[in-house]
């Protein structure tokens, strides 16, 4: 017998652990089926879906290119182990990314998410630096950021500055030169850029010699708020770690694949990092797949005979699952068929037309976007900065009026997030910023709904 939506709403709340959940206060919200950007929950009710299923949805849901990709590979095998043995489709992926990465990153690593393919990066660097032409085995430290996420594993925790997240696994995680959140509001706009450098070159001045990579999200610092790097940082970023020596780790698993308005979010100040990792969008947000791809000198590091003991002892047993490499091939036709990269710049405008109609709204702090990403911080004074208290869950609140208005989208503590899939369309745009103006409005101003 189907369970009854009741049914449901019960086994969730007690059978399913929900991630970043307080499991005591959690009430369903459960989707059926979706159709484009929208999900449609057990009630029937069609939602836009404002965050792109957790930024990971590219071309919309049940898009018939990639569906029609993931059944045909059915038919041929849908597990093939990476372990010693490979499938068509997983190799053709991999060439494929060697061609549409920059630079000679062309050496894949699959995983089966952001999380695990980070992992394998750090340790990546880790071992290059045992074993590279010139062995630095002090090498053996990294350079993270204040609220950088990068997952949820040991290793990528320690790199990770979130603390809200990590606290209670301290004693777990390993010490890293911790920098300052690289924002370009600070010290001001106009020094930003070179401030934060500053602060990058005096931590590598000093200690490069023990530093094995720096580990930063380009462009922007997802779960830290979206924050914004000011123009150039991530420039400088690159020619800093080649001036000492020390490799670059650039976590594109949220800004990669298209969200910046590019392919690749180093491509929008033509960086190539010793290691790029992918994941969320890659396989179109359909199935699990991470990628940690080398360059040509990474991978030189690890060949050798097999006495030398060389090779990265790391495997996943998904990792490169020929049903979610498939699923990321159709991702990628779907970029060229729709030319998806060509129809951005007139929706990255219009969500810039929203946006910027709330910067002078009296609880509003800030608002900030890059490309397809953009964020809406709120405040209790916006003159004095002051924030909401936390325990009042303002940001919660808008989101709450938003599902109840037919719009999904999840904030980070009081900033609400913006970031549907690329196949959004305009008119989408517009309906999913106005129900959150209106929302910010009801909730900041206690303002009656507007009809």
């Amino acid at each position: 017998m189907t369970p009854t939506t009741q049914q449901l709403n019960d086994w969730d709340k007690h059978y399913v652990w929900h991630a970043f959940t307080q499991m005591a206060s959690y009430e369903p919200l459960i989707i059926v089926s979706a159709q484009g950007c929208e999900l449609i929950d057990t009630e029937g009710r069609r939602l836009i879906d404002g965050v792109s299923s957790m930024w990971c949805n590219v071309h919309g849901h049940r898009h018939p290119t990639i569906d029609a990709a993931i059944q045909d590979q059915l038919g041929k095998v849908a597990h093939v182990t990476n372990l010693g043995c490979s499938n068509s489709t997983t190799i053709a992926l991999a060439k494929r990314l060697a061609d549409l990465t920059p630079g000679d990153l062309d050496h894949t690593f699959f995983c089966s998410d952001g999380a695990s393919a980070l992992e394998v990066a750090i340790k990546l660097a880790f071992q290059y630096w045992h074993q590279c032409e010139n062995p630095q085995p002090q090498k053996t430290s990294y350079i993270g950021f204040e609220d950088a996420y990068h997952g949820d594993t040991i290793g990528t925790i320690s790199v990770g500055g979130v603390d809200r997240f990590n606290a209670v696994f301290k004693p777990l995680m390993f010490p890293v030169h911790r920098l300052p959140i690289p924002d370009r509001r600070t010290p001001t706009l106009a020094t930003s850029c070179q401030h934060h450098l500053q602060t990058l070159e005096e931590t590598l001045a000093k200690h490069h010699e023990s530093i094995a990579a720096v580990v930063i999200e380009p462009l922007v610092l997802g779960a830290a708020g979206m924050i914004v790097q000011p123009e150039g940082y991530l420039r400088g970023v690159r020619e800093l770690t080649r001036k000492y020596n020390v490799l670059m780790i650039a976590d594109e698993v949220a800004v990669g694949i298209g969200r910046t308005g590019k392919m690749f979010g180093c491509e929008q100040e033509d960086v190539v990092p010793d290691i790029l990792c992918l994941g969320k969008g890659l396989s179109g947000g359909y199935l699990p797949m991470s990628a940690a791809i080398a360059t040509t000198e990474i991978w030189n590091a690890y060949l050798g005979d097999y006495a030398d003991a060389k090779q990265l002892c790391h495997g996943h047993t998904f990792g490169g699952n020929p049903l979610s490499a498939a699923a990321a091939m159709a991702t990628l036709d779907v970029f060229e068929q729709e030319d998806t990269l060509a129809q951005l710049p007139a929706k990255i405008d219009r969500i810039a037309q929203h946006v910027g109609g709330l910067a002078q709204h009296p609880h509003v702090g800030d608002v900030r976007q890059y490309g397809m990403i953009a964020a809406i911080e709120l405040v209790k004074d916006r003159e004095t900065g002051e924030h909401f208290p936390w325990t009042e869950r303002h940001g919660h609140q808008v989101c709450q009026f938003a599902l109840e208005h037919g719009l999904w989208i999840r904030p980070l503590g009081d900033v609400i997030v913006i970031m549907p899939p690329l196949a959004v369309s305009l008119e989408q745009i517009d309906t999913m910023c106005e129900v959150i103006a209106q929302a910010i409005d009801v909730v900041t101003l206690n303002k009656a709904s507007r009809p």
